[in-house]
């Protein structure tokens, strides 16, 4: 007589087959991030993610009824780690915390960069991301007005509160169409992975740079340093 299964195994079962879905939902995800940063999200079909899986439009419809989703739940994703590495703005004292903070937001750009690449069309599209991303602009902006606050109190800059505003506005530009301009200037090969640690080193640079003249003489060297030892690299 065959060997009765453990009535303790029973619920492992069932929470694994619980999981499963929940799996194969956010590899869905993971798979359709992919695409559109290779391709571009206009070029992307749910067809096209369901080949590439190798599942039935089926399956990928009963997860994501319709492609706004996907774009939605990967939005959701960023947005989530966005809002963790906006709040460290606060932390910022000297030009090597903003250099970090700096870099370690255009890496989230880049891992989500089809939202940056496609965004006016994504925008005009979608009307659920065209009212987050309004917020997006505004969590970039104070975060940007708390690292400049934080670089004047470590008297790394001296900025005159006329002139934080518009150069808090500056940044923010810069951190959400550099990427659009990366592009632009090289449309074959700008997004590729290759050219990723590059791209992003050279927006940190042009966003920090836009504070040389209210650097102090050590900071600006410092900063000059930072982006020299990181194109080097």
């Amino acid at each position: 007589m065959p060997d009765q299964p453990d009535a303790r195994e029973a619920p492992a079962r069932a929470g694994r087959q619980k999981k499963a879905p929940r799996r194969t939902a956010e590899r869905i995800l993971e798979v359709t991030l992919e695409l559109f940063n290779r391709f571009g999200e206009p070029n992307v079909s749910t067809t096209l993610i369901s080949a590439e899986m190798n599942i039935s439009p089926g399956n990928l419809y009963y997860h994501y009824p319709a492609k706004d989703q996907l774009i939605n739940g990967l939005f959701d994703r960023y947005e989530r780690a966005l809002a963790e590495i906006l709040d460290s703005a606060d932390g910022v004292e000297n030009v090597e915390d903003a250099w970090l903070f700096m870099h370690v937001l255009f890496e989230l750009i880049w891992k989500y960069r089809f939202l940056y690449r496609d965004l006016n069309d994504l925008l005009s599209k979608n009307r659920r991301l065209e009212t987050h991303f309004q917020d997006v602009l505004k969590n970039k902006s104070r975060a940007m007005a708390a690292l400049l606050d934080g670089l004047s109190r470590g008297g790394a800059a001296r900025l005159t509160g006329e002139a934080a505003g518009p150069m808090g506005t500056a940044m923010v530009v810069v951190l959400t169409y550099w990427l659009s301009y990366e592009y632009v200037r090289d449309p074959r090969h700008a997004l590729e992975p290759e050219n990723s640690a590059a791209a992003l080193g050279r927006g940190a640079y042009h966003a920090l740079a836009l504070l040389l003249p209210h650097l102090d003489e050590a900071s600006r060297g410092h900063l000059r340093e930072l982006a020299a030892a990181y194109v080097a690299s």
